[in-house]
């Protein structure tokens, strides 16, 4: 699917959305960039919470991947309950309603692994989070983000806007140890997360869709138990390399693994097919490592 009107890109300055703008520009999309905050990947300057603002902006658009949001950093800061849902669940919603109004109709949200939550959760083994596992938020920043998928669903199904969720996992800056460990289960690279974008971008649905976007993990269900209690010898069995590369580099393995984000449907539907994984990082260490030595 191409479209000749700009791909319309909220969030455009945070770390997903730039990555989403650049991939788009390479691949000789038009696009337009909206943030608050202005940037080399932001073109227009706007706040989703204004409904006129988003109508102007969205009437030039062929189609509108909506990134921003407040996000769980913002909890932890203590940001009140009500800009949660003024920009997350209404700053949404005037983007649905434009997009309804001036007759766009592909439109892809980005949500958030996190809204599993308490779903993630069992003592005795690490749990394998596909997306029928039933999302059990923890807090305003999850209860936000299933509101805002349910009203694409919504829209989906009552106004005919082809709708289509990707929930992402974790891509925050961390030391390389850790970025390792979580890469193995729950991370993402931003660049990654971009690529799963642009395929969902160029597919047509029938049905309302929700896709895990994730780095990928080496392991296999079977491997759940021993995950939550000690989880070194599975990370070796699976990922071979690992045991050399953490001795060397002098890294902890993590002492327990408490989910496992499955992408089995992305890799299907979507021909997601993530670079930056584990492996990736492990090779990048080394090689750091081989050059700071010589």
């Amino acid at each position: 699917m191409r479209f000749t009107a700009p791909v319309l890109v909220t969030g455009s300055a945070g770390r997903l959305g730039r990555e989403i703008v650049l991939l788009l520009r390479h691949h000789g999309y038009p696009v337009v960039g909206a943030d608050l905050i202005a940037s080399p990947t932001t073109n227009v300057v706007l706040d989703i919470r204004d409904a006129a603002a988003v109508s102007s902006v969205v009437q030039h658009a062929g189609a509108v991947i909506h990134t921003a949001a407040l996000h769980g950093r913002h909890y932890d800061l203590r940001v009140p309950r009500l800009d949660f849902v003024r920009t997350n669940v209404e700053g949404t919603l005037h983007l649905l309603n434009a997009c309804v109004a001036h007759g766009v109709r592909k439109f892809l949200y980005t949500s958030t692994t996190s809204i599993y939550g308490q779903a993630m959760v069992h003592p005795d083994h690490a749990v394998w989070v596909t997306e029928e596992l039933v999302t059990q938020p923890r807090d305003i920043y999850d209860i936000t983000k299933q509101a805002a998928e349910a009203l694409c669903q919504d829209f989906f199904e009552k106004e005919g806007l082809e709708t289509t969720v990707l929930r992402v996992g974790r891509f925050l800056p961390e030391p390389p140890n850790l970025a390792a460990n979580h890469r193995l289960y729950r991370g993402l690279d931003e660049r990654d997360g971009a690529q799963a974008h642009l395929l969902a971008l160029e597919k047509s649905f029938a049905t309302f869709e929700v896709f895990n976007i994730a780095a990928g993990s080496p392991f296999e269900r079977s491997d759940v138990a021993q995950l939550r209690h000690d989880p070194a010898p599975v990370i070796c069995h699976r990922l071979p390399e690992a045991a050399g590369v953490y001795q060397q580099l002098g890294w902890q393995f993590p002492t327990s693994i408490d989910r496992v984000y499955c992408i089995e449907k992305a890799q299907r539907l979507l021909g997601y097919a993530p670079q930056y994984t584990a492996p990736y990082l492990l090779r990048e260490a080394m090689h750091q490592a081989v050059s700071a030595a010589s």
